[in-house]
């Protein structure tokens, strides 16, 4: 070994000594500023350590990943959450609903019968999306249909019935569009029965919920179908797109849609404790959203609302006398369920007002007004509804008529009698004068004669 080998020997021994002494000292510096960030964090002794939990959402405050969105109450119409009720938007298969509307409009007339065989013309059989497989050229039962278009969202169904009902799809489409205005859905457009995309065919939140609250109050039994989580036809099982159908209970209703254009939509339906809600969720951008968010909103008005109902169910409100009547009582039911909707927080400030003449006069009619209730919140009315007669009341017969009216003379005033019996009895004593005065007459004019 040689003094040159040495000596490189030293000079790479000095270089790695540098450099190791360079790592120490940036690792000393990284220590250095990071011991400032982790002091700012950890609290100094005798310090309370701030906590960081996150505030929690208000339950009072409702807010929804949705295009548009509504959520009411049914018996009475009350929207209770409204965010861009008016939004156009494409309806997709929510029209199926307004469609199912007119089906049990007609069967309600008896213009068709569930039984009916409807005949599946090439038009409704080639009618592409969602499809209930319906052959051409065959006969299915009405109600069969109906369940297509309720759980499996058959556009092929729609058209079934359609022409069925009105005799051509135009037909039946021009009279959705009556039926719409008549509701009151003044910003929908509908063109087809079943929702395909059509330019120009458009609705809002606030006009689906109108619908759907509509359909609900006439046509209750319809949720018979919409609750189905599926339905089999022509071998062929498909699934109720509305999936919260088998995650809550109380949810029997009612219909999803999607477009392109639009996104997923769903209206969905449920029953607690007597109180029925409808959530509209439109244009959103999953179907497990439109879940989500139909879910969250009827939780909200479950949670801040609540229904007053002092009476039962078909339970009269009160009763009044009938006048010459077949009846002598007549009881005064309300046209609508007597119930009020409120805060629960001011359920315990309600009251109800009960305005009914003491008596009616025959004859009767059935579902004739005769009074009404009144339901306030603390001293501010909320709610009036009208009280009506059932069932008609025939006019009594005469010989009832002549016993009524003798034994209503026994309920007059007394003070009204007294002062009729006076009457009565000081005309006797001047009838009696009046009479006996030309005798008197005669009597003195005789006496007198006989002086002369």
């Amino acid at each position: 070994m040689g003094p040159s080998f040495l000596h490189r020997e030293s000079h790479v021994f000095m270089k790695v000594t540098k450099a190791v002494s360079l790592c120490f000292v940036l690792a000393f510096a990284c220590l250095f500023l990071l011991i400032p960030l982790s002091g700012e964090a950890k609290p100094r002794k005798g310090q309370t350590e701030p906590k960081t939990t996150k505030a929690p959402a208000d339950p009072n405050v409702l807010t929804v990943e949705a295009k548009a969105a509504v959520l009411a109450e049914v018996s009475t119409a009350t929207r209770l959450f409204e965010q861009n009720p008016r939004l156009s938007i494409e309806p997709a298969s929510f029209t199926k609903v307004l469609t199912l509307f007119l089906v049990f409009d007609a069967l309600q007339r008896g213009q068709i019968q569930l039984h009916d065989e409807v005949f599946i013309s090439e038009a409704a059989w080639r009618t592409g999306g969602s499809k209930m497989f319906v052959g051409v050229g065959t006969r299915v039962p009405l109600e069969e249909l109906i369940k297509g278009i309720a759980v499996l969202s058959g556009n092929d169904a729609c058209i079934a019935v359609a022409e069925h009902i009105s005799g051509s799809v135009g037909a039946f489409v021009a009279e959705m569009n009556r039926k719409a205005q008549e509701l009151g859905m003044t910003q929908s457009v509908f063109l087809n029965p079943h929702g395909l995309p059509a330019e120009g065919q458009i609705t809002t939140a606030g006009d689906m919920a109108t619908l759907a609250i509509a359909y609900l109050k006439r046509f209750p039994q319809a949720l018979q179908y919409h609750s189905m989580q599926e339905y089999t036809y022509n071998g062929i099982t498909q699934y109720n797109r509305n999936h919260l159908l088998h995650k809550d209970s109380t949810v029997d209703g009612l219909k999803t849609g999607f477009v392109d254009a639009a996104g997923y939509h769903l209206t969905a339906t449920a029953n607690r404790d007597g109180m029925r809600l409808v959530a509209v969720v439109m244009g959103t951008p999953r179907p497990a959203v439109r879940e989500r968010e139909a879910a969250k909103m009827l939780a909200f008005g479950y949670r801040r609302y609540t229904m007053f109902s002092p009476f039962k169910a078909d339970e009269p409100v009160t009763r009044t006398k009938v006048k010459y009547g077949a009846v002598n009582e007549l009881p005064a039911y309300a046209v609508e369920p007597a119930q009020a909707l409120v805060l629960q927080s001011a359920k315990n400030s309600v009251k109800w007002n009960v305005e009914i003449p003491p008596e009616v006069v025959a004859p009767i009619t059935a579902n004739q007004v005769i009074g009404k209730i009144t339901f306030s919140i603390g001293d501010t009315p909320s709610r009036s509804i009208d009280l009506v007669s059932r069932d008609p009341v025939a006019e009594a017969g005469w010989l009832k008529k002549i016993w009524q009216g003798l034994t209503q003379i026994r309920t007059w005033n007394w003070m009204y009698i007294g002062v009729g019996a006076a009457a009565l009895a000081l005309m006797g004593i001047v009838v009696l004068l009046v009479l006996r005065l030309p005798n008197r007459t005669k009597t003195f004019k005789k006496q007198r004669m006989k002086r002369y």
